[in-house]
């Protein structure tokens, strides 16, 4: 530690010496006019207007870097800047490209996790790189693990590599899957649960580099590997039954994205299916439920898209006994008939189900496309019916209770 607060006041004194801070002034000026020129051009149509100032930036740093020496002075610093910020136009002027052709959520999601922390890495880097160098900079040893010396390399190289490692993999993986799928002609979620498992055998090999490249010895990773036992046997063993459930339920296809299923009673959709838990989207108050994967082993799951994405809903319907129950029936399934949304194929059907103690009950059944849509239809048609039932002079009896009193 106190070799690494030496190098450390190294580079402060670095910084204190003319060349360099001219360079960084320099370097704020010009960040500062990118910055004005970007703000004025906030409001322009143009998307790639931040890339031609992020074009012009790069450009102004490399000719500030040629300009110095001629001057007698250094001029390296900002000849990183100048690399740098090509990189980042590069990297600025791909994320517009994909974001035509890949959903742009997608984009900025990878974006956000991968690209800006890399990029980030990328610049401590070089100017670590630039100030002192690498490779005696990640020699500074700082603390000891398992009896093992643990330089300043090796365990920025733990803390951050597992990031990556998970992040990273995930665009790769999905390649992979993707032309996995085509030649194997697989199915959607047999392509999933090959890509989770491509991605965490991905992150295992990559686990197991770390531990050797810091330099765990093998009694070590088992004393690590013991523990991990013990606490999926006392603590985690839900989360390695809902990991299994995932992987099962992918390679079985029986949940897929996008099924509509029905959970405590409300209508609900897969929007994403994961390892340790199914994402349920619930339409009536558009909240999104996160279910564990085992649920659906342990209990009973009602799926109207399983093999068809028909579902049929039913409207109850009460008539005065005066009525003809030929004409109301044919009225209900006129109504059902003149709905937009409504299947003509199965026809809706109308059925006289008993005769109540108010009035003989009837219910109208019909078929939908979307089984999302089930409350909406069958309200329209609920409405449309006590229209056409007034029209008609068709009255719908309330239970009445006539009250006499005792003499």
């Amino acid at each position: 530690m106190t070799q690494l607060l030496y190098v450390i006041g190294g580079w402060i004194g670095l910084f204190s010496r003319g060349s360099v801070l001219l360079q960084a002034l320099v370097a704020v000026g010009l960040l500062l006019g990118y910055r004005a020129w970007r703000f004025r051009g906030r409001g322009s149509a143009s998307l790639w207007r931040p890339v031609l100032a992020k074009v012009v930036l790069a450009a102004l740093f490399a000719l500030a870097s040629l300009l110095l020496p001629q001057l007698g002075i250094p001029g390296g610093l900002l000849a990183l800047f100048a690399q740098l910020t090509a990189i980042w136009t590069a990297l600025a002027a791909l994320r517009l490209l994909l974001r035509r052709i890949v959903p742009a959520e997608a984009v900025d999601a990878y974006w956000q996790r991968a690209v800006l922390p890399l990029f980030l890495v990328l610049v401590v880097v070089g100017l670590v790189h630039r100030l002192d160098g690498l490779d005696e900079i990640g020699r500074v040893p700082l603390l000891k693990l398992f009896d093992q010396n643990l330089s300043l390399a090796n365990l920025l190289l733990l803390l951050g590599l597992p990031y990556f490692l998970v992040v990273l993999s995930e665009l790769p993986v999905v390649l992979v899957g993707e032309v996995m799928g085509r030649l194997m002609g697989m199915s959607s979620g047999n392509r999933k649960a090959l890509e989770l498992i491509f991605r965490y055998l991905l992150i295992g090999v990559g686990g197991i580099w770390l531990a050797d490249r810091i330099g765990l010895n093998g009694t070590a990773i088992a004393a690590i590997a013991g523990g991990l036992s013990v606490g999926l046997g006392f603590g985690i063993k839900e989360v390695f039954s809902n990991f299994v459930s995932g992987l099962w339920l992918l390679f079985e296809g029986s949940v897929h994205p996008g099924d509509v299923l029905i959970l405590d009673g409300d209508t609900c959709q897969v929007r994403k299916l994961g390892l340790r838990a199914t994402t349920l989207w619930r339409d009536r108050d558009n909240a999104e439920l996160v279910v564990p994967n085992q649920t659906f082993f342990t209990a009973t799951a009602t799926t109207y898209t399983g093999s068809d994405d028909r579902r049929r809903g039913q409207v109850l319907i009460g008539a005065g006994y005066q009525h003809d129950p030929d004409q109301v029936i044919a009225l209900l399934e006129e109504v059902a008939r003149a709905h937009p949304r409504v299947m003509a194929d199965p026809a809706p059907k109308a059925f006289l189900l008993d005769y109540g103690s108010s009035s003989i009950d009837y219910a109208l059944r019909f078929w939908m496309a979307d089984p999302m849509t089930n409350l909406g239809i069958s309200s329209e048609l609920r409405r449309a019916i006590w229209h056409t039932f007034k029209e008609h002079g068709i009255e719908i009896p309330f239970p009445q209770r006539v009250v006499h009193q005792a003499r």
